[in-house]
């Protein structure tokens, strides 16, 4: 919880915890918003590495636009294809709707934090314990005061946990370990499985030669050890030899605090902006961020209720229909069926699983008339 405590010097309008893409794009909005001294804080210097499948998808490169950030994917080739293996084994590999890339977050991310710095913001490194209300504002370790706070802290947020929001328990809480291997594809490749479904496996390429390649899956309240999750990834890729194995845990969008308490928004992973149909966070994150530091820039008495009524108009009816094609692909065969479907459904589901998309009323007949179709095939 928030302790209450006196009044100290030092005041910024915004302070963000975390600088990574949610943090970044929170004090990027909030400057071009209006806000005077924005604060950046993290714990870690940049560059710096971070766990993660490292695929931007063209939807957050649209957010990073609006907000006047250009430049974060250059030197990565687009990819433009996805190879998907369906868990009965069943594959199909088709143009993605809009082309994604692959950029490691220690490169994206000191991109992000380069272009907040550009716009104002000032980055201090500093891990943060503490947060208590004082009179005018929040208080940050006896060392910063801010008038609104935004956390974007992650998976483990400092932030959230003093609002008083416990951690996601099982079934709403991923792990995934990720690592890079030498690869000479030029398609995104995912293959799924039905051992511990809802599961899989991922090789993204780079451009240079390497592609990120992991395997994840949802938690179940039995703790999955390092030599568990390899044995998994070979299994589903032979031959991949990865380096630099980091994992890494994904709070997923099924179960979300609520996104501002008082004077504090959260934002990206500390939100659990995780998609629970694919893994997906970094479109959540700077578009959570974004609109966050919007909400933040308007001040104190109006942040809370600006960012939790922009945030529900922009994602919620996603949201909502994501966390329903989740519970509706905890059937593998559901999954078989709308790999084996057409284009608009192959369409709608990546759309649904990287961007804002929506699982709509005809995306489910024509899988449906596909499970139908397998089921007659076989009797």
């Amino acid at each position: 919880m928030l302790h209450r405590g006196v009044q100290s010097s030092g005041h910024y309008d915004v302070a963000v915890i975390g600088a990574g893409p949610a943090g970044s794009a929170a004090a990027i909005a909030a400057r071009l918003s209006g806000a005077g001294r924005v604060l950046l804080l993290d714990r870690a210097a940049f560059p710096r590495d971070k766990p993660c499948g490292d695929g931007i998808a063209a939807e957050a490169l649209d957010v990073l636009d609006e907000l006047g950030v250009a430049g974060v994917t250059d030197g990565y080739p687009a990819v433009p294809r996805l190879r998907l293996v369906g868990p009965g084994g069943a594959a199909v590999a088709r143009p993605l709707p809009r082309a994604a890339h692959t950029v490691p977050r220690r490169v994206f991310d000191a991109r992000l934090v380069e272009a907040a710095v550009g716009s104002g913001a000032e980055l201090r490194r500093h891990a943060v314990r503490r947060l208590r209300a004082v009179p005018d504002g929040v208080r940050i370790d006896d060392a910063y005061t801010a008038r609104v706070v935004i956390g974007a802290d992650g998976a483990g947020s400092t932030t959230r946990r003093m609002l008083g929001h416990p951690a996601n328990p099982p079934g709403h809480l991923a792990i995934a370990i990720r690592g890079y291997a030498p690869s000479d594809g030029a398609e995104q490749v995912i293959v799924t499985t039905r051992a511990r479904w809802p599961a899989y496996a991922w090789s993204f390429p780079i451009g240079d030669g390497t592609a990120n390649v992991g395997y994840g899956e949802v938690l179940r309240g039995v703790p999955l050890n390092r030599a568990y999750l390899l044995d998994r990834l070979h299994h589903l890729l032979p031959g991949a030899a990865p380096a630099g194995l980091r994992a890494h845990h994904l709070p997923l969008s099924t179960r979300r605090p609520p996104p501002a308490g008082g004077r504090v928004l959260l934002a990206g992973d500390a939100l659990s902006l995780i998609n629970p149909f694919t893994g997906e966070g970094i479109f959540y994150a700077v578009l959570s961020g974004a609109l966050a530091g919007a909400a933040a820039a308007a001040g104190p008495q109006r942040a809370a209720a600006r960012y939790a009524a922009a945030f529900g108009d922009r994602l919620g009816r996603h949201l909502r229909h994501s966390g329903f094609a989740a519970l509706l692909t905890r059937r593998p065969f559901v999954v078989d069926a709308a790999v084996r479907r057409d284009g608009a459904v192959f369409h709608r589901m990546v759309d649904l699983g990287l961007g804002d998309g929506v699982f709509d009323l005809r995306t489910i007949g024509r899988i449906g008339a596909a499970m139908l179709h397998k089921r007659d095939a076989a009797s």
